[in-house]
C-alpha cells in the first residue's frame, strides 16, 4: 500500500479504494451484490474473521471484539449498520481499518480489489437510502461503488471516537467578540456529520462559516471571492479568512485544493488548516510542505477556536 502514502503527500487529486461487498437478499430469496469502498489509506490488513467474543450491552452494529496480535479491536457488523437483509449470507471477512488513532474492524462478505482513480471520478451522494453514510459515489462499467462515511459510522457506535458537540459552546457563545463577527472561515468537507461540527463550533464562537461539500465547490467559492475582490479593488483577505478543509473528499481533494492556493498571489497569505483522520505525522509533515499552515486532527477540536483566532490576526 506503499502508493497510498505518495498520492497522501502529493496533489495527484486520486486515491485509492479497495472494494468489498456487503449483499443482500430480495424477497425471493435471491443474492443481490451491492459494492462499497473505502480510502485504502484507512485500511490495516484484511484477515478472516477469527473467534469472536460478544460484547455486553453493545450498541446494534456492534458484532463483538477480537484479538488481533497485541491489540482487542472492536468488530462492526455493516450489514446491520445499513440495515441490510442479509438472509443466511455469512460475513467471515474483516476489513481492518487504522484512523484517528483508533482500530475497528468491519465485517463484509467479500473483498475484491483495489482501483485507483480520479477525485474528478468520485459523485456526491444523492439524497437516498443510506445517504448519511455514504460520502461518494463511483461509477464503474457495470456496477456503482459506494463509498462510505467511517468516521461518522465509527463514531456513532464506539463513544470513545465520537466527534461530540464540544461543551465550551455556551461559554464561546458568551466570549464572541466583534472581531470573530467580521471574519469569514471557509469549510471544505464532504460529510455533514464533521462539517456540522467544524461549522457549529466556529458558528458558537462569532465567526462567519461558509460551507463546502467537496474542494471543486471551495475552489469555485474562492474563485468567485478572487474575481469579486479584483472588480472592488481589495484584497482578498477582506472577504475569506481562512480555509478549513478536508483532505477526501468527491470531486476534488483537499491536497489538490491547498495546492492551488497555494499557487495564486493573491491567496499566498490565505490561512489553511487541514482537518483529516488520516493525519499521521510523517502526512503532517508532508502537508505542510505542500502549502497547509496548520494540520488539525479529532483531538485538536477542542482548540479550533483557538487555531482560527491565532490564524486569522
Amino acid at each position: 500500500m506503499e502508493q497510498s502514502k505518495i498520492l497522501l503527500e502529493s496533489d495527484t487529486n486520486e486515491l485509492e479504494i479497495v472494494e468489498f461487498r456487503i449483499d443482500e437478499v430480495d424477497w425471493h430469496g435471491n443474492v443481490v451484490p451491492c459494492f462499497y469502498g473505502v480510502n485504502v489509506a484507512k485500511v490495516r490488513e484484511i484477515i478472516r474473521l477469527p473467534s469472536m467474543s460478544r460484547v455486553v450491552n453493545a450498541k446494534p452494529g456492534v458484532e463483538g471484539m477480537i484479538k488481533l496480535r497485541d491489540k482487542v479491536i472492536t468488530i462492526i457488523n455493516l450489514a446491520k449498520v445499513l440495515n441490510k437483509d442479509t438472509g443466511d449470507l455469512v460475513a467471515d471477512r474483516v476489513v481492518v481499518l487504522e484512523f484517528n488513532n483508533l482500530m475497528v474492524g468491519v465485517l463484509v462478505h467479500s473483498v475484491s480489489r483495489i482501483y485507483r482513480i480520479s477525485w474528478k471520478n468520485v459523485e456526491p451522494p444523492a439524497r437516498s437510502v443510506h445517504s448519511e453514510q455514504v460520502t461518494g459515489l463511483v461509477k464503474m462499467e457495470d456496477r456503482i461503488i459506494l463509498v462510505l462515511d467511517f468516521e461518522k459510522i465509527v463514531a456513532e457506535l464506539c463513544s470513545e471516537s465520537a466527534l461530540k458537540p464540544l461543551d465550551e459552546m455556551l461559554m464561546l457563545r458568551a466570549e464572541a467578540n466583534p472581531e470573530r463577527a467580521q471574519r469569514t472561515i471557509l469549510v471544505a468537507d464532504d460529510s455533514v456529520f464533521i462539517r456540522k461540527t467544524l461549522c457549529g463550533s466556529l458558528r458558537a464562537a462569532g465567526y462567519i462559516v461558509t460551507e463546502a461539500e467537496n474542494g471543486a465547490e471551495a475552489w469555485s467559492i474562492i474563485q468567485e471571492t478572487m474575481k469579486k475582490a479584483a472588480l472592488e479593488g481589495n484584497p482578498f483577505k477582506n472577504y475569506i479568512h481562512m480555509l478549513i478543509t478536508d483532505v477526501e473528499m468527491p470531486q476534488m481533494d483537499g491536497l489538490h485544493l491547498t495546492s492551488l492556493v497555494r499557487k495564486e498571489d493573491s491567496l499566498k497569505d490565505l490561512p489553511v488548516a487541514i482537518f483529516s483522520s488520516l493525519a499521521s505525522e510523517d502526512n503532517k509533515r508532508k502537508w505542510i510542505n505542500l502549502g497547509a499552515n496548520c494540520i488539525l486532527t479529532k483531538p485538536d477540536l477542542p482548540n479550533l477556536v483557538k487555531v482560527a483566532d491565532e490564524l486569522t490576526e
